[in-house]
């Protein structure tokens, strides 16, 4: 890795950034009375008016609590890149992908035309795979960042279908005009369809299992962008898809259990995998894959409990993850390792990193007074809400948060407590501009869990408006609620976590040795991506063999099976005039002349008598068009028959002389063109034995004059109204000429060659 000169300041490139960033944080902030007050702003252009597509965004409650914590957080990461990547070479290209990547999230949680929340979503796949992949020159960075583009993108692909197949139902792609028709989507015979296509997307996009290997592989990345995609932006934007979706997917039984089955194993498994590692930011990568699945879990629900838990623990994720992630960060930039075996006693060096890390891990382990408390005990009231299977619901939830309690412990103590020890640097407190971060979402999550109205009526209520439709559905937020159920499981909580941080070296130690045995999902990835390159070679060996005669023959043989295909498909519409029309002597003669033309191409072995063959079957055809009162048509055929002849003539002077085909493939080659000769015939007979519709041909006539001041409608239909078309034969004509061109340059090969 290059370094440049050491700035003391921020580039243009950063400043730029951070101050777009923040513009963006101040205007979502400002619009806060406004959405709080149960308004919605919107916004929409024209995209394709006659197929009634626009680009349309607009802003609620969900929409605003995500843009708060995307631009929020993305200032404070924007800041702490431009400390902790100081000197890198690549430092405004890094700039630039983090801002674009940014700003595809905003349109994302903005966007009210699916067609349009989809351009966005590809788009954070994009700049996520450029960023994953930003240190370029590791091969585990490459690898990490294909892996992510290949499982976000097919999940991408199964979305546009869904988002397809939902325009069709609906009559419409807007999300808001879908929303108020709540049950046309579970109502359709398509909603099975619908909703596996859409599960696919948003489960490949935020790391459900079995699709979760991707996240933690993304660790590859700096730290600063780990930091931003697992807090608020990449892995939350399949959280987001469900939540907004939510209106029109959910009340089925198929929903809820898929939602609740997933999620609560992805939220059970990724805890205990997220114990058992010994990088702190692995650790943190498998965390975040439990609060996904928390979210997953609660999103399957309609109950107001579940879905105010859901935005709540979306928004205590958002600050202490990302508040962690930048912290270790700093450990493993002053310290130069992020092994926690190796980390102890750094208090006493980092004394605020210590305690912006204890404060963020406090709020994840759910301790009161933090916003996390507050999120664990609306977890579950959520859970034990279900009325389907609420023990079970809520034995994940406090499985997975007990995990968790004892994962916070291993985070927060371990490195900053202890006897120090040796590191490969000497540890010291980070700059400020990599400390304003941590510190500050540290605080935000101690400060919401004290006040918890300051985001309860702006934020929380009224995402859970925009998720259910009621704003009366949005349950208070409470320190403390009473003596109930969810506090004496929060106790247990707090006992069991407890215990397992106690024993969290040997349930580590435990764990490597069990998933050592158990298969990996990485090396089923990689045996899929070997298994694609072997089937590609094998392809590649079959179809690119070299000669030209094999590709024609592919070629050739693909059209007839999609023409015998769609005859197939049609057969029973399938009604042929075979009634001969009186034909006069000058017609026989031109069907005379186009086979012998024919004829003389197939037999002779000379290059130039065969060129002249096919020339007597194409000017046969601007005959024929003479005959029908065609002149137009007729010069424009005998004009390009012309020059194909004359281009072939000169392109055979410089080929080798023709080798006889071996017999054995002239059967073949009689077939296929027989073939589709026949295929083409009935496809015209087809279409000619039918009404045909003229009202494309009596307004180009009525058309022509006034509107292109042309009376030959030929002419203006190629020049005027399928410009573009002919503007593309004409490419294509250039294309071929280059191509003979360079046939002609390139030197002579004898026979023998």
């Amino acid at each position: 890795m290059t370094a440049t000169p050491d700035r003391g300041w921020p580039g243009p490139a950063e400043l730029t950034s951070i101050a777009l960033a923040s513009g963006l944080f101040i205007w979502f902030f400002q619009a806060i009375p406004a959405v709080s007050s149960g308004e919605t702003l919107r916004w929409s252009w024209a995209w394709a008016p006659s197929l009634g597509v626009k680009v349309s965004f607009y802003l609620d409650g969900l929409s605003l609590t995500f843009g708060l914590l995307i631009s929020g957080i993305g200032v404070l990461v924007m800041l702490y890149s431009a400390r902790y990547l100081r000197g890198h070479r690549h430092l405004a290209r890094f700039f630039v992908f983090l801002t674009s990547f940014m700003l595809a999230m905003l349109g994302l949680i903005m966007a009210d035309s699916l067609l349009t929340l989809f351009v966005f979503w590809e788009l954070t796949t994009i700049t996520s795979y450029l960023l994953v992949g930003f240190d370029h020159e590791s091969r585990k960075g490459r690898r990490s960042a294909l892996q992510a583009l290949l499982v976000t993108g097919a999940g991408g692909l199964a979305l546009l279908a869904g988002i397809i197949l939902i325009g069709t139902v609906a009559g419409t792609f807007e999300l808001s005009e879908i929303r108020a028709m709540p049950s046309i989507l579970t109502q359709s015979t398509l909603y099975l369809p619908i909703l596996i296509l859409v599960l696919l997307g948003a489960f490949t996009k935020s790391a459900q299992f079995p699709f979760h290997f991707w996240l933690p592989n993304a660790m590859a990345a700096p730290t600063p962008v780990s930091a931003y995609l697992h807090s608020a932006t990449m892995v939350k934007a399949g959280v987001y898809l469900l939540a907004r979706l939510h209106p029109s997917l959910s009340g089925t039984d198929v929903w809820l259990w898929t939602l609740t089955i997933f999620g609560a194993i992805t939220a059970v498994f990724a805890s205990v995998l997220a114990l058992r590692q010994t990088d702190l930011k692995q650790t943190l990568a498998y965390t975040t894959l439990m609060a996904l699945g928390s979210l997953t879990l609660l999103l399957g629900n309609s109950i107001g409990y579940a879905i105010t838990a859901a935005v709540t623990f979306l928004v205590v994720h958002s600050l202490y993850k990302a508040a962690l992630f930048l912290v270790i960060g700093i450990i493993d930039y002053r310290a130069g390792t992020r092994e926690v075996e190796e980390l102890s006693g750094l208090a006493k060096a980092m004394p605020i990193t210590a305690t912006a890390a204890m404060i963020a891990a406090l709020s994840m382990a759910g301790f009161p007074p933090f916003l996390g408390f507050i999120g664990k005990e609306l977890k579950y009231a959520g859970a034990l809400a279900v009325a389907s299977e609420p023990v079970l619901v809520a034995g994940a939830v406090l499985l997975s948060s007990a995990l968790m309690l004892a994962v916070a412990g291993v985070l927060a103590l371990k490195p900053f407590w202890g006897p120090p020890k040796d590191t490969p640097k000497s540890p010291s407190e980070g700059p400020w501009a990599m400390l304003l971060g941590p510190v500050i979402l540290a605080l935000l999550g101690a400060i919401s869990g004290i006040w918890p109205d300051l985001i309860a009526q702006p934020l929380v209520t009224q995402s859970v408006a925009a998720i259910l439709g009621e704003p009366e559905e949005a349950k208070e937020l409470k320190l403390w609620a009473g003596i109930n159920l969810p506090l004496l499981l929060s106790l247990v909580t707090f006992a069991l976590g407890i215990l397992l941080f106690v024993f969290s070296r040997r349930l580590r130690l435990s764990l490597i040795t069990l998933t050592e045995r158990m298969p990996k999902f990485d090396n089923g990835w990689d045996q899929l991506i070997k298994n694609v390159l072997l089937v590609a070679r094998w392809q590649t060996r079959i179809l690119q063999t070299g000669h030209l005669r094999h590709y024609i023959l592919v070629t050739f043989s693909t059209v007839l099976l999609a023409m015998v295909v769609g005859l197939a498909a049609s057969i029973d519409q399938f009604s042929l005039n075979l009634t001969m029309p009186d034909l006069g002597i000058e017609q026989y003669l031109l069907i005379a002349l186009v086979f012998m033309g024919t004829g003389l191409t197939v037999v002779v072995r000379s290059r130039i008598a065969a060129i002249a063959g096919l020339g007597v079957v194409g000017i046969s055809a601007a005959l024929i068009f003479i005959l029908y009162s065609a002149p137009d048509v007729a010069i424009t055929q005998l004009l390009v028959e012309t020059l194909i002849v004359v281009l072939f003539a000169a392109a055979a002077l410089r080929l080798p002389s023709m080798k006889p085909d071996p017999v054995s493939k002239r059967p073949l080659d009689a077939v296929l063109a027989v073939g589709i000769g026949g295929a083409v015939s009935c496809i015209l007979l087809l279409v000619t034995s039918g009404p045909i519709d003229l009202e494309l041909t009596e307004f180009f006539q009525t058309a022509s004059w006034p509107q292109a001041f042309g009376q030959n409608i030929v002419n203006v239909i190629l020049v005027d109204f399928r410009a573009l078309d002919t503007f593309g034969e004409v490419a294509v004509v250039l294309v071929a000429a280059i191509s003979v061109y360079a046939l002609l340059k390139a030197p002579k090969r004898t026979e023998k060659e």
